[in-house]
């Protein structure tokens, strides 16, 4: 009896808590996902046809055999795939990325530069978007068919419909040529060092050191690519975002809202906000992983170090170490969006987690 009962109560552990079972199981989940880039990034980079150790090595050094010889072996190049894969895991939960073949810095420290810098441009332009949008959307959702809406709708397939390039280009040439307004290059002014190295966000770690001049400085360079990636990102926000409240809108429940007197506002956050809350949450969280993979144009086109035009010159000169780190940390900002959004489907909504 006594054993029965122990037997029921261990198996039901997770039964008697959900939403535990429901985070053990997402984060399996993502750590099977993680192991996976890792493997797709090792096998594409070794599809690749080009020799990675010619990109180690110059011309001239490529013509004697024994300098080949010992640079295969020295980069492991020399055994056979599976091993390499193993010795490449064992290296990665160390943290170890490799050296990259064109600073000849360990890929770590360059992307502890470049993933704060995209990070930055990332966070800001998160923000804006998902404040700006979803009061657009919702003001379009609550005056459905009207010039307004039309105009937003209208807006949001323009901002879909120009190439992010076309419009970083041409806002660098009127607000920073034409008209200097904004600095258009770089992450601040030539005359101020980079502040001490706290988060390698340029704004947070000014404010920490309570340098308001260089927070400025920051600020200014800033604006301009997050005033191109805001209204870049805008057009998809706002398209879905809209969509999302207007199947809420209908709803019986918002009806009995409205029918109860409930102040607008009341019903508008409390019922139809929260009612659509989990695609919204979806969407946001797709839309800043694509943030920080696709901002290749923006970083090239101002000059910033990120993490895109980090990737950019590595797959430039062929430095697949560096490329296969970038891949790493773009997947696993991806896993790791994914893991979060899924854990906040299960608090917001208790029937996610009883799947």
């Amino acid at each position: 009896m006594t054993s029965s009962n122990t037997r029921s109560t261990g198996g039901s552990f997770f039964g008697a808590h959900p939403l535990l079972r429901y985070i053990t199981i997402r984060l399996g989940i993502s750590l099977l996902l993680l192991w996976g880039v890792t493997f797709i990034t090792f096998v594409l980079t070794n599809l690749v046809p080009a020799n990675p150790v010619a990109s180690v090595l110059g011309e001239t050094a490529m013509n004697n055999p024994r300098i080949v010889a010992a640079t295969e072996h020295r980069l492991g190049l020399d055994r056979p795939l599976p091993v390499q894969y193993g010795l490449y895991l064992v290296r990665l939960l160390h943290f170890d990325f490799g050296t990259s073949n064109q600073t000849q810095m360990p890929i770590l420290d360059d992307l502890k530069v470049a993933f704060p810098a995209t990070i930055e441009l990332a966070l800001y332009t998160m923000v804006l978007s998902v404040i700006i949008g979803l009061g657009l959307a919702i003001y379009a959702a609550l005056h459905r068919g009207s010039i307004a809406d039309v105009i937003i709708r209208l807006g949001s397939l323009a901002g879909l419909s120009v190439p992010l390039f076309w419009l970083a280009m041409i806002l660098f040439y009127l607000l920073s040529v034409v008209w200097g307004v904004l600095p258009g290059s770089g992450r601040l002014n030539p005359v101020f060092n980079p502040p001490p190295h706290v988060t390698g966000l340029y704004t947070v770690d000014a404010a920490i050191a309570g340098d308001w001049s260089l927070l400025g400085s920051a600020f200014a360079h800033l604006a301009l690519p997050v005033l191109v990636l805001t209204l870049y990102t805008l057009a998809t926000l706002v398209k879905f975002f809209r969509s999302a409240l207007l199947d809420v809108t209908g709803s019986e429940f918002v009806t009995a809202a409205r029918a109860k007197g409930l102040p607008e506002r009341q019903v508008v956050s409390g019922y139809i906000v929260r009612g659509a809350l989990l695609p919204i949450l979806t969407m946001i969280g797709l839309a800043f992983g694509s943030l920080l993979s696709g901002a290749v144009m923006t970083e090239t086109v101002f000059s910033w170090q990120g993490l895109g035009q980090y990737a950019l010159q590595a797959s430039t000169h062929l430095d697949m170490p560096a490329i296969m780190g970038v891949g790493i940390v773009i997947g696993t900002v991806y896993i790791t969006i994914n893991f979060v959004i899924d854990i906040l489907y299960g608090i917001i909504d208790p029937r996610v987690r009883r799947r």
